[in-house]
């Protein structure tokens, strides 16, 4: 069987959720280990504890991709002091590498939100707060070749728009150019001014993407030193985003839809503003703390926003235009745990790609 190194695993999860995506203070991707070893297996938490570390051992697995980084803020001293050294100092000792993948997850549509819609019925997911982030290339290619040229953008990302894929705009026109007699052009003869028959095109990109589309092309254009221009977009990228907004199947009633989040999410309870005495079918959510986006969830003239951490003054910002349902900060997120091993082990089914038996909730309710 081939060797699996530790970079495999994390290339499946950064091509689902690019390390660029994450927000500023965020300290996502490889805390600990190496790139380089081989993977004994992979165990899927949402928070890298000593426990869960002891139970990577156990299990045999030497590396642990969590959605909360551990490391969040910096360290000064590694002296076990707290749970987060602790767990960084087991980690070293075992040899046992720490994957955080978090805002970035959070940020892309079929990411930890995109998951929790899945599990209440949601259709027609649009990102609350949808991100800019796009750019759009433009080079200029022989007639002949452009196709090639095309299809090697596309397959590196480029041409995506909403749910239309391979999207260009191709404009006919005449190139000039002298090469000098250092060169070897494609066409025409070194010293003489060549005038060629040309296709612009035109593709838009993801920003993150940048260095895979331009690589694609390097290799695809037939010219020894092509031409191309890469701009900055304003334009909001639908793929990406904060939170996430859907309809339900069916207009609910809130008594019923609470009983609902409390079925699905496992809650014992259900902290929520004052209900509106109105009808449940526009949903806004954020997994985690998701406070920040209540403006918004209101904006979007959602019935409800499900989310968590909301301070006690916070909720009075509802102001009677949203129910607001706090659900917990862990119960919101316990679903990435099933998403991060659904796309590990759809890339390496015959590999040891385990989930975490540990409930870190470190919240308990005495009912």
């Amino acid at each position: 069987m081939e060797k699996i190194q530790i970079k495999d695993i994390i290339n499946v999860l950064e091509a689902i959720a690019p390390p660029a995506l994450q927000e500023d203070y965020d300290n996502a991707g490889l805390l600990t280990g190496n790139l380089q070893d081989e993977c004994s297996g992979v165990l899927c938490c949402l928070d890298a504890t000593e426990a869960v570390l002891e139970e990577a051992l156990r299990r045999n697995c030497n590396l642990v991709v969590a959605h909360h980084p551990v490391i969040f803020r910096g360290l000064k001293r590694i002296t076990g002091n707290n749970y987060v050294e602790r767990t960084i100092i087991k980690a070293i000792k075992n040899n046992i590498a720490v994957y955080a993948i978090h805002t970035n997850l959070d940020n892309v549509r079929d990411g930890v939100n995109g998951r929790v819609a899945e599990m209440l019925g949601l259709t027609g997911c649009q990102p609350l707060v949808p991100k800019k982030g796009l750019k759009k290339l433009y080079t200029y290619v022989p007639l002949e070749q452009a196709e090639a040229v095309r299809k090697a953008v596309f397959a590196a990302g480029g041409g995506h728009i909403g749910n239309y894929s391979e999207c260009s705009f191709n404009t006919n026109g005449t190139g000039t150019f002298k090469g000098s007699a250092d060169t070897h052009p494609f066409a025409g003869t070194p010293g003489i001014r060549h005038e060629e028959p040309e296709v612009r095109i035109e593709i838009i990109f993801p920003a993150w993407q940048q260095r895979t589309v331009v690589k694609a092309l390097m290799e695809a254009h037939p010219y020894e030193e092509p031409a191309f221009d890469i701009i900055n977009l304003e334009n909001s990228y639908m793929q990406t985003g904060s939170g996430l907004t859907g309809l339900l199947p069916h207009v609910a009633d809130e008594e019923g839809f609470l009983q609902q989040l409390k079925k699905v999410f496992g809650l014992k309870v259900v902290k929520h503003t004052a209900l509106l005495g109105k009808p449940i079918q526009k949903v806004a959510l954020c997994g985690g703390a998701g406070s920040f986006l209540l403006k918004d969830a209101i904006a979007s003239k959602s019935d409800i926003y499900i989310s968590s951490d909301f301070k006690y003054h916070e909720y009075f910002d509802a102001d009677n235009q949203i129910v607001i349902a706090d659900i917990g900060h862990y119960e919101s997120e316990q679903f990435t745990i099933n998403l991060l091993y659904d796309i590990i082990i759809e890339k390496f089914p015959n590999f040891a790609v385990l989930k975490t038996e540990i409930n870190t909730n470190p919240v308990f309710y005495h009912a």
